[in-house]
C-alpha cells in the first residue's frame, strides 16, 4: 500500500472513530420530567412552546418508554398529547 493510501485509510478511521463516540455522547436520558414544559399545552388544548417542541425532540427516542408505562401513557397518546406532537413535528410511535 502506497503512503497516500494509507494515509487516507487512517483518516477514514480516525473519522469513523469520531462519529461513533460523538453518536455515545448523544445519548437521550429518558426522564419524564423533561416534558414537563409540555404540561399546559397538552392538559388545556393550548399551543406548545418553543421550549416544549424543543423537548419532546429530545425525549422522542423514549416515547415507547412512556406509552408502555401506564402511569405515563396518556401524556403521550391523549388528544393534546398528539396535537401537541403534530404541532412540533415529532411523531407518535406505534410501539
Amino acid at each position: 500500500m502506497g503512503g497516500s493510501s494509507y494515509i487516507a485509510v487512517c483518516v477514514v478511521a480516525l473519522l469513523l472513530a469520531v462519529l461513533a463516540q460523538s453518536q455515545v455522547g448523544m445519548a437521550v436520558t429518558c426522564a419524564p420530567t423533561q416534558l414537563a414544559p409540555c404540561a399546559t399545552a397538552i392538559s388545556s388544548a393550548s399551543p406548545p412552546s418553543k421550549l416544549c417542541c424543543t423537548k419532546i425532540k429530545q425525549q422522542r427516542p423514549c416515547l415507547c418508554k412512556y406509552i408502555k408505562n401506564p402511569s405515563l401513557r396518556n401524556y403521550v397518546t391523549s388528544p393534546n398529547a398528539k396535537k401537541v406532537a403534530r404541532i412540533c413535528r415529532v411523531p407518535i410511535p406505534k410501539c
